[in-house]
């Protein structure tokens, strides 16, 4: 992504994925079932951790492993698992309102 577009797309994409995982903590907070609001942690941990496991990775602070960034990575299994670990839990956010 760096390469392609330079240090403000680098900044984007940074400044998206941290207002992805903090919207996703503020949905979290919100639930009255304590099973959705577990889930929402743990999917913004899971990908809190992607995101900065491969940052790291990829400016050598930290061992490659071969973690994808969600969403981003080329892989197709990687694409569909975190989305839909993400749609359930906007599933899972539907039901509050009911």
């Amino acid at each position: 992504m760096g390469e392609e577009w330079g240090f403000l797309g680098s900044v984007t994409l940074i400044g998206l994925f941290v207002f992805l995982i903090y919207r996703i903590l503020v949905l979290a907070e919100r639930q009255r079932d304590s099973f959705t609001r577990i889930y929402g942690y743990a999917l913004a941990s899971v990908l809190f951790l992607h995101f900065f496991i491969n940052i790291g990775m990829t400016i050598g602070i930290m061992p490659v492993i071969g973690i994808p960034l969600p969403f981003i990575s080329y892989g197709g299994s990687s694409l569909w698992a975190f989305t839909i670990f993400l749609f359930i839990f906007i599933r899972l956010d539907l039901e509050r309102w009911h």
